[in-house]
């Protein structure tokens, strides 16, 4: 094909294209606007896609990231469960392992408390078995102490009987008694009793009545009986009143208005003379057999 040819096929393109531009020049300047618009924000979009894709290339890394620190998280969660489980067998086989022994030493502890509940029990027996002892013995003790002073006041009274007797002292009936040769006034008598550890003689009965009458032999003997502390209030002088009384008919009397405060035995029985009067007596002196 000719060069002029070629002119003439160009020239007829431009010339078409130059028809289709006013056709929609002609037709609809919104519709123009609309596409220049559209056209525009295609330009746009095209120039602020590099944009968009920056950030998606750092929203990408910044995702991969946030993955490996989640999955690191998880390994130490992981690892810190497994040593926690292990600390926490570990422990539980310690305790266990102490609870075992403890159990061991209380179960030994019981058995030792037992042993010496065991032996406290037969300490205590004994002990009482020992006081029980203890107390016979010192029953015994003392039966034998108080057999043996009364061995001793015994053996000590016989002694005194046997000197007394020497002495004319005349053993009767668990007492010993003394009747003077000389004479004394009543008060004087009771005297040498007191100082020999007797007293003027005290007449409980009638057999002592009757004994008092064979030793004297009817002579008047001063008696421990008199009504000194109030007229009329006779008793003996360990100061017990009468219970027995062997006065003669008509006494006691204070003959002629005089006081006779002391009493007198003789043949008939008793009666009243003056104190001071001068008489023989009787002392009487206590003791066992």
């Amino acid at each position: 094909m000719s060069y002029y040819g070629n002119m003439d096929i160009q020239h007829e393109m431009d010339r078409e294209d130059d028809e289709e531009m006013n056709i929609y020049i002609n037709v609809d300047p919104i519709n123009s606007s609309h596409v220049r618009t559209e056209t525009e924000n295609s330009e746009t979009k095209r120039q602020q896609t590099p944009q968009h894709t920056g950030s998606d290339t750092v929203r990408n890394r910044s995702s991969r990231a946030s993955s490996v620190c989640l999955v690191l998280l998880c390994v130490l969660l992981l690892t810190a469960v497994i040593v926690l489980c292990v600390l926490i067998n570990s422990k539980s086989t310690n305790c266990s392992e102490e609870t075992h022994q403890l159990l061991t030493q209380i179960t030994n502890l019981t058995e030792e408390r037992d042993q010496l509940q065991i032996k406290i029990t037969n300490l205590t027996e004994a002990r009482d078995e020992l006081l029980s002892k203890n107390m016979q013995l010192a029953k015994e003790r003392d039966i034998s102490s108080s057999n043996l002073e009364l061995i001793k006041h015994r053996d000590q009274l016989n002694k005194e009987k046997n000197e007394l007797s020497k002495n004319e002292w005349i053993y009767y009936k668990s007492s010993l008694y003394f009747l003077s040769t000389e004479k004394k006034s009543w008060t004087e008598s009771r005297r040498y009793c007191t100082l020999r550890g007797a007293d003027l003689i005290i007449i409980n009965n009638s057999e002592e009545q009757g004994f008092v009458k064979k030793i004297s032999a009817g002579v008047k003997v001063w008696i421990g009986l008199t009504d000194g502390d109030k007229e009329g209030r006779w008793k003996w002088v360990d100061s017990s009143t009468l219970t027995f009384r062997f006065w003669t008919s008509g006494e006691p009397n204070s003959y002629g208005g005089i006081d006779e405060d002391c009493a007198v035995n003789y043949e008939p029985g008793w009666a009243d003379f003056p104190c001071n009067h001068l008489m023989q007596w009787i002392c009487e002196k206590v003791i066992l057999k």
